[in-house]
């Protein structure tokens, strides 16, 4: 196994060899990258999301797809309640002591007001993040409503209640994003979308970037300094300095970091496993074409 980065030079010369490729979530796998790959049989997404991997492309090439899906839910998961608590908890940890009357005032600067059992969340997309968020906030005691493109069993609902898009933006207070990279979902919440949304919502994003259209969503920020909104996925990744929500006060950007954990990064590792089997004949666990 060489470990090479795509803008490497030695790269092209060890795709034409390669008879796998284990890629993170930068790598585009494309027809010319493949056309560059004679010898590949696979390719190993070390993740869950295959946006990077043209998956039809490598299957008319006969070249397999294999990804780690679920590896990396619960760190997702956790960053989404870190992400809102850091959204209304306002805090700060002590380096000193304080005068009687400096710990009051602080204390009272510091009440929250708002506490999540309060809240109603909106959960766009109930596949295994969407469905771990809704079963968090549920023992939190929020009130949960979703929205998604397909009939989800009451079992695995969480005790979420399916409502039309336009009711969820309208009825909650806060808006979590977990939808798949399909083209439908580019510029899913726009400016029409936003219009719906409560002046003081809280806007999530750990899916994709492009979910949102980023303009829309700072000129919705501008106009409505009570709502806020905590982005980890952005479109492009990394955005440069023109990026719409650079600057904004209620605009909290994150570099991608729902799976920067080492136990996240260790499932995700496991790919190999299914990479093995592909160049040994057999069929993987988790395949994607």
């Amino acid at each position: 196994m060489i470990e090479c980065p795509s803008d490497d030079p030695r790269f092209a010369s060890l795709l034409a060899e390669a008879d796998a490729l284990l890629v993170r979530t930068y790598t585009r796998v494309d027809d010319a990258l493949l056309a560059r790959a004679p010898r590949l049989r696979v390719v190993a997404r070390a993740g869950v999301g295959l946006d990077n991997v043209d998956v039809p492309a490598c299957t008319r090439r006969g070249v397999r797809v294999v990804s780690t899906p679920g590896a990396n839910t619960r760190a997702v998961v956790e960053l989404v309640f870190a992400f809102l608590l850091d959204a209304l908890r306002p805090r700060v940890f002590l380096d000193r002591a304080l005068d009687p009357e400096s710990w009051k005032s602080l204390r009272r600067e510091l009440q929250a007001p708002r506490q999540l059992c309060d809240l109603t969340l909106g959960v766009v997309g109930l596949g295994k993040v969407g469905s771990g968020v809704a079963r968090v906030a549920a023992a939190m005691d929020m009130r949960v409503i979703y929205h998604d493109l397909l009939d989800i069993p009451g079992a695995d609902r969480a005790g979420a209640q399916p409502v039309a898009l336009d009711d969820l933006l309208a009825r909650s207070d806060v808006v979590s994003l977990h939808v798949d990279a399909r083209p439908g979902n580019r510029h899913l919440i726009g400016a029409a979308q936003l219009a719906l949304c409560r002046p003081d919502c809280i806007i999530l994003n750990t899916s994709r970037g492009f979910v949102i259209d980023a303009a829309a969503l700072a000129a919705f920020l501008r106009t409505h300094p009570g709502a806020s909104a905590v982005l980890d996925v952005h479109d492009p990744e990394p955005f440069g300095p023109d990026y719409p929500l650079l600057g904004l006060p209620n605009a909290h950007l994150a570099p991608h970091i729902g799976a920067a954990t080492a136990t996240a990064n260790r499932n995700m590792s496991w790919v190999v496993r299914d990479l093995w089997r592909v160049l040994s004949g057999e069929e993987p666990e988790w395949p994607a074409n």
